[in-house]
């Protein structure tokens, strides 16, 4: 019987490769959640009625539904439409809306929290509308929302596990499918949490160093 090792360095080029594809899976859809939350966000804080209803909707119907379902039906509906994404532009999709819905609520959440008056004294001192969100609101409201889009991303890299179910050959699915052929379970299962945490503590340590970035001085 070969020993785990053995199996490990046979198994290890899967293996990296799933979990470059859950990173990659991971990274694309909080970029894209990011740039998307910020101007839902952005659209729900000042868009008026007619901008913000319709993302409103959006957000309440994303936040309140299964990331599998969400998966399933980036991965599925297209095909009515006539359109067919890859199972990973699926997936980046359906992960970057999930993110981008949960960012726009915090940030909308952070931005009516500042107080009215430094939009006033922003506008008295002269400053455009874009001006005072560059340089007045935006750096107050992302000390407020780095903890919570932190976490976000964290959901994210642990979400990336369901497009397996879309046959993304992730980091789960990559391990099962080595545990399947060597029959390692405990083993490989060990190593595939192991890897997840690995990327969970690299974004706990990227959320740090943003809360110390910005943090007030």
């Amino acid at each position: 019987m070969q020993s785990f090792a053995a199996i490990l360095s046979a198994a290890g080029p899967g293996l990296l490769q799933g979990f470059l594809i859950t990173i990659g899976v991971s990274a694309g859809a909080v970029l894209a959640g990011a740039i998307l939350g910020i101007a839902f966000g952005l659209a729900l804080t000042y868009g008026g009625r007619l901008v913000a209803f319709p993302i409103r909707v959006l957000v309440d119907v994303v936040r309140g539904t299964p990331v599998l379902v969400l998966i399933f039906a980036a991965f599925y509906m297209p095909a009515g439409l006539g359109v067919s994404p890859g199972p990973i532009t699926a997936g980046i999709i359906a992960l970057g809306v999930f993110c981008a819905c949960h960012v726009a609520e915090t940030l909308r959440g952070a931005l009516r929290a500042i107080p009215p008056a430094q939009t006033d004294a922003a506008r008295a001192i002269g400053l455009t509308f874009g001006q005072s969100l560059g340089y007045v609101l935006m750096p107050q409201a992302i000390r407020q929302i780095a903890p919570n889009f932190v976490n976000t991303a964290v959901e994210i890299v642990k979400a990336s596990s369901l497009l397996s179910a879309i046959g993304v050959a992730e980091l789960l699915l990559t391990t099962q499918e080595i545990i399947g052929r060597t029959f390692k379970t405990m083993e490989f299962y060990a190593l595939c949490g192991a890897l997840y945490l690995v990327i969970n503590l690299a974004i706990g340590s990227g959320g740090w160093w943003l809360e110390r970035r910005f943090r007030l001085r």
